[in-house]
């Protein structure tokens, strides 16, 4: 975008090409922090998919059945 922009202003001068070099520098670097924002974004969005998973594994109906049946033999009250 920016490119675009630097080729339809050729008559810039040396302040206002300064200025431009260093928004263009600025957007670059944001652009780099949202691709790491995203990026951190979606690994929280993918671990927490399979933190659900296990614990939706954990208290399904057999397998709460089969670990509390376990922990009544593990006390003596079976």
């Amino acid at each position: 975008m920016l490119e675009r922009f630097r080729r339809r202003q050729r008559s810039l001068d040396g302040s206002a090409e300064r200025r431009l070099e260093l928004l263009e520098r600025r957007v670059s670097h944001l652009e780099e922090l949202l691709e790491g924002l995203q990026d951190a974004v979606h690994r929280e969005s993918v671990r927490r998919d399979d933190e659900v998973a296990r614990l939706q594994e954990r208290t399904a109906p057999r397998e709460m059945a089969r670990a509390l049946s376990e922990d009544a033999r593990k006390r003596g009250l079976q």
